[in-house]
């Protein structure tokens, strides 16, 4: 079985107007994604997800123009000769970078709901995993930055839905960072996680201040507060409390980042994107290199059902899993496009599809709601 023909389609979404979510990384307009089709020379045809970059016109060229002469006319099933082959005409030269890393993202993703669907076999069950419950946290983008009252009562409302933890939006001014932090954690009361996200937003002045409070709240992490190769900053940040760990892995690319980070010693929960760091062959080796020294893959999850699914799959055969991050955001119809891909248990937990592959039944007339939208996602005051 080869692979005869690879599709990229970018999709939008324009949030409608004075429904913006502003967190460290500025206010949405718009959501884009890029959905990779790939055919094969036996009629499967496998679905992956990836993402846009901010520049989802040059992810979209990557994929056709560059890595589609690549791999047109491998076999279908060989992720791994596809990767080294990836590697060695672009990764290794002149195409190294975080674009080629997503451009592969959705084609490995694909090629892998491809393999499932062969074998007739969910991709959880493929990888050597099985259909079990997993610890959800209330994400994606949602919880962004408002009056403490109102985020309170939106995170509220995600507790009654089942969740047990919740990630905020930090990353603001750091007063009102605290006094938000500070109320959600008195209306949630004590057994609820608190998770919070700057958004690489912080300076370490900022973080010195934020990070004691954070423990005395007992949050679970401290996602990104510093540009993702600012590891100086992450090794002070890591000195600061012992009781609140830091996170990173959503905007670093491939094992090789993470053994960089690995080697900071200043990152202590993971968090790689199947969509952004090499697909699901790379995120089996991240977490297989993390789970030698106990390091917790948290995976960030990003815009449709295809990347939720591919990720609870792959949390449900990966030893060392954490929490999947639900999207319950009120702005994203990319998530349940194809169906709901997960359902929030009374446990606080979900479970990957159960269907051959990703389980994900893909109707491509959807794809004509959202066309393209050019400009940027996200705007920022400086």
């Amino acid at each position: 079985m080869k692979i005869t023909k690879i599709t990229a389609v970018p999709i939008s979404y324009r949030l409608p107007e004075g429904k913006t979510v502003t967190m460290g990384v500025g206010s949405t307009l718009k959501r884009d994604a890029i959905i990779v089709r790939v055919e094969t020379s036996e009629g499967i045809v496998g679905y992956g997800e990836s993402h846009p970059g901010r520049s989802p016109g040059a992810i979209v060229s990557l994929i056709h123009n560059t890595l589609s002469p690549l791999l047109v006319g491998m076999p279908a099933t060989d992720v791994v000769g596809a990767w080294q082959r990836v590697h060695r005409m672009q990764f290794s030269s002149h195409g190294l970078g975080a674009g080629t890393a997503l451009a592969l993202s959705g084609i490995d993703m694909a090629l892998w709901d491809i393999r499932g669907k062969a074998a007739n076999m969910p991709l959880y069950e493929l990888l050597g995993g099985s259909r079990k419950r997993l610890p959800a946290y209330a994400g994606g983008i949602a919880l962004g930055y408002q009056a403490p009252q109102a985020l309170a009562e939106e995170a509220q409302s995600y507790i009654e839905q089942g969740y047990r933890a919740v990630k905020l939006r930090i990353g603001d001014t750091v007063k009102d960072d605290i006094a938000r932090c500070l109320h959600v954690r008195k209306v949630l009361g004590d057994d609820i996680d608190i998770l919070t996200d700057a958004n690489t937003a912080y300076t370490i002045a900022q973080a010195r201040r934020v990070l004691p409070v954070l423990a005395d709240i007992q949050a679970g992490w401290l996602e990104e507060p510093f540009a993702c190769n600012d590891f100086a900053s992450y090794r002070e940040a890591a000195k600061i409390t012992p009781l609140v760990p830091i996170a990173a892995g959503e905007n670093h690319f491939m094992r090789f980042e993470f053994a960089q980070m690995l080697e900071a010693g200043a990152v202590q929960v993971w968090q790689p994107d199947l969509s952004k760091t090499g697909g699901i062959t790379e995120a089996q080796r991240i977490a297989a290199m993390a789970s030698a020294f106990r390091i917790p893959i948290n995976a960030h999850s990003s815009a449709t059902g295809l990347n939720h699914a591919a990720t609870l799959h792959f949390l449900a055969a990966t030893e060392n899993a954490g929490y999947f991050e639900a999207c319950v955001s009120h702005f994203n119809p990319f998530r349940d496009m194809f169906g709901p891909t997960f359902k929030i248990g009374a446990d606080g937990c979900v479970e990957p599809p159960a269907g051959p592959g990703l389980g994900v039944e893909v109707d491509e007339s959807i794809f004509d709601k959202f066309p393209a939208v050019d400009g940027p996602g996200y705007v920022v005051k400086f």
